[in-house]
């Protein structure tokens, strides 16, 4: 091969990553609901981290940037928000319209509740109180398109579950875990009491309804995932930047008089 060849090859391995980059099907943010504002994302390693603030309520924005449905299978800490099972692309999700946008919530109760997500310490989020801290501290995107295209005869509702168990009392997410169950994952949960969880808070209401929705493959065409966790942490992994305070130089001739001691 001849250095233009090679130079070519290099070329084009390069350009890869961006190239999938624009083809991403889905834009995906958190909404600080409690502040009013979207957090802004940090890049680090190769991967996508938030600063929560304890306490927050907040909420995850995914846009559809094609002209077909999309199916998106959305996991919090590695639990399923629609029906709180451990999370598998596999599962239920989220239909986005062509070129439309969806606002999760909080974890599904019923076709018209949610338990509104916030940001938590790690022993009092849902997945740890459940029994799962192991994936806490991730939020997690599987994107399928759709099958075949149809027009749709109505204008579907912002959000609607697909492939999801149906939310009756013999299905619903499994209850948070008694004191005296918890007491069991003390050990395993005491060295990571610092890091950021998700809880399970306030009901509101959040409207869904059902929809059919054939995935065009078995596997998802995109998976994305943010991590979450207090600044204070993510500064001290490196992911975001210590702030640098300026130092005023000191001025040897100030004006004024001088002041009783």
């Amino acid at each position: 091969m001849n250095r233009s060849s090679l130079q070519v090859a290099a070329l084009l391995t390069l350009l890869v990553p961006f190239a999938a980059l624009a083809r991403q099907p889905v834009d995906v943010s958190i909404f600080d609901r409690t502040a009013g504002c979207e957090l802004p994302v940090y890049r680090h390693a190769g991967e996508r981290y938030v600063a929560g603030e304890p306490g927050h309520e907040y909420e995850i924005g995914i846009r559809n940037r094609t002209d077909g449905r999309v199916l998106a299978v959305t996991s919090v800490d590695g639990v399923n928000v629609i029906t709180g099972r451990t999370a598998a692309p596999g599962q239920g999700g989220y239909v986005v319209d062509p070129r439309g946008a969806v606002q999760v919530d909080g974890w599904r109760k019923s076709m018209d509740e949610v338990a509104a997500f916030y940001f938590t310490s790690l022993p009092d989020s849902y997945a740890a109180r459940t029994g799962r801290p192991d994936n806490v501290g991730v939020i997690g995107i599987a994107v399928f398109r759709e099958r075949a295209a149809y027009p749709l005869l109505r204008q579907q509702e912002s959000v609607a579950a697909a492939d999801a168990e149906p939310l009756d009392p013999g299905s619903r997410p499994e209850a948070p875990a008694t004191a005296a169950e918890s007491r069991s994952d003390t050990a395993r949960t005491g060295q990571l009491a610092g890091r950021l969880g998700t809880g399970h808070g306030e009901r509101r209401d959040s409207g869904a309804s059902y929809t059919d929705f054939v995935r065009a493959s078995d596997e998802p065409e995109s998976v994305i995932r943010i991590f979450y966790d207090s600044r204070r942490n993510l500064v001290a992994q490196g992911v975001i930047p210590p702030k640098r305070y300026a130092r005023n130089a000191p001025d040897p001739f100030p004006r004024g008089f001088v002041p009783d001691p």
